[in-house]
């Protein structure tokens, strides 16, 4: 699958039903405990710093789902963490909403004279982890307490409805980069597709029509991987780059590669899907508990459909910051 651009159409494995029918229980059983003052709504566990300010749970559930999509990403680039030309020996690295925290420790294994922070809401990274690690509970949306010119790759994964005002945030990492250094965005759609017509009318189709919706009544936009290229350039990134890439959702496409893909993608859904649209349906669409969970068993439906071929897109966007002027010649 080509790395830009120019989507090709993915062809479908007539015999892939089979796929369908596989168990969607997890094995896995490890607890963690937090002294943290967790918010609890609707059975779930949200993060209590800036509360409210991001619509995912952090509990149990939610950390395996982001660890499975820290899978999906991995197959998806072919075992690459990053896609911008960032030099081995980089230095200073900062992982923004860093969730689990897997990222950040795999870059950071991978590169050992690097010094990675990672931030998010919600303290739920481990505590054993590389020794040029550590992590820190943030908000992105606030002003940075980093020095200006500070990082030499800025790295950003999945942080669709977390932002308010993203022309700020890309010039809070424009300011904070060293000049000719990266900030590389990777962002998913919540809108799935298909090409051959089979989301029409579907559960599937309907799903992106809410989530827009709930995004856009939150104030923090789900659309931002249709938009980050364009608002990387008008804060002044050049050479800004982006590589699209279609995901199928279930095991339906016959390429092998994109069939493992599409069983990991369709896991991360069964186990995401209640967490992605809780929250943002009840607190800002105004659904009642019982509407969303009757919502979420036709999207269980749909995704062991197999005559429904939907794929998400999926977007790494990277840009660099220019030298400073006095540096031009």
């Amino acid at each position: 699958m080509s790395r830009d651009t120019d989507l090709d159409v993915v062809e479908v494995d007539t015999d892939a039903e089979s796929g369908y029918g596989e168990s969607a229980q997890s094995d896995y059983t490890s607890l963690r405990s937090s002294i943290m003052n967790y918010h609890y709504d609707n059975g779930r566990r949200y993060h209590a710093y800036h509360a409210g300010a991001y619509w995912g749970p952090n509990d149990e559930k939610a950390m395996e789902q982001l660890d499975i999509g820290h899978h999906v990403f991995n197959l998806l680039l072919d075992g690459n963490l990053y896609l911008a030309p960032i030099p081995e020996d980089v230095e200073q690295v900062l992982d923004i909403g860093t969730g689990t925290g897997v990222w950040a420790i795999d870059f950071a294994d991978t590169h050992p004279t690097a010094r990675v922070i990672g931030t998010d809401l919600s303290p739920i990274q481990p505590t054993w982890i590389p020794p040029n690690l550590h992590f820190e509970v943030d908000d992105c949306c606030d002003d940075w307490v980093y020095g200006k010119n500070s990082f030499d790759f800025i790295h950003v994964r999945g942080l669709y409805g977390c932002v308010a005002d993203w022309d700020k945030f890309y010039k809070e990492a424009l300011n904070h980069l060293k000049p000719n250094s990266y900030l590389e965005q990777v962002e998913v759609s919540v809108v799935p597709k298909s090409d051959d017509g089979s989301t029409n009318n579907t559960i599937f189709e309907e799903w992106g029509r809410v989530s827009l919706q709930a995004g856009d009544a939150f104030g923090k936009t789900l659309r931002i991987v249709d938009e980050a290229k364009e608002k990387m350039i008008k804060a002044g990134f050049v050479d800004v780059r982006e590589h699209r890439f279609k995901c199928p959702v279930g095991p339906w496409a016959k390429d092998p590669r994109l069939k493992v893909l599409g069983k990991y993608n369709r896991l991360q859904w069964e186990m995401g899907i209640e967490g992605w649209s809780m929250m943002l349906l009840t607190n800002f669409l105004n659904w009642t508990r019982q509407e969303v969970e009757v919502y979420l068993a036709r999207m269980r439906q749909g995704l062991r459909d197999p005559s429904i071929h939907a794929y998400q897109e999926k977007v790494v966007v990277y840009g660099r910051k220019p030298p400073s002027p006095e540096n031009q010649h």
